[in-house]
C-alpha cells in the first residue's frame, strides 16, 4: 500500500510562522463560488408547489416567483429586485435538492 507524503503549508500569525498539515477532507472540499445575484437558488431541499412567472416576464421587486414545500412548510420565494426572467429550471411537482438553480434572471431596462 502506497502512502502519500504529507504536504505542509506555511502560515503566519502576528509575524510568527507555523506549519500545518492539510487534511484530505480540506483538500477535497467543494470550492466556494461567489453567488450571482441573478441566480435564484434553493437553500433547502423540497418540492416545487407553484411557479408564478414565465420566461421573458419583467418582474418587480417583492413579487412572488414560486412556492417551495420543505419539511411540511410552505416557503414563498419572492423577487429580490426588479429584473427579467431569463430561464426557469424547475417545474411544478418536482423534488429538488439543496443549492438547485431555480430561476435565472437578467437585467431589465426600466424606463
Amino acid at each position: 500500500m502506497e502512502t502519500e507524503k504529507p504536504e505542509y503549508v506555511d502560515f503566519a500569525v502576528t509575524a510568527r510562522k507555523y506549519k500545518t498539515l492539510l487534511t484530505k477532507k480540506y483538500q477535497d472540499r467543494k470550492p466556494w463560488v461567489n453567488p450571482s445575484p441573478y441566480d435564484i437558488q434553493s437553500i433547502i431541499p423540497g418540492t416545487i408547489i407553484d411557479v408564478f412567472v414565465k420566461e421573458g416576464d419583467l418582474v418587480k421587486e417583492g413579487a412572488p416567483l414560486l412556492t417551495l414545500e420543505a419539511m411540511k412548510m410552505i416557503n414563498h420565494i419572492d423577487m429580490p429586485f426588479t429584473a427579467r426572467i431569463k430561464k426557469i429550471n424547475v417545474e411544478v411537482g418536482v423534488r429538488i435538492p439543496k443549492d438547485t438553480l431555480l430561476i435565472e434572471l437578467e437585467a431589465a431596462d426600466i424606463e
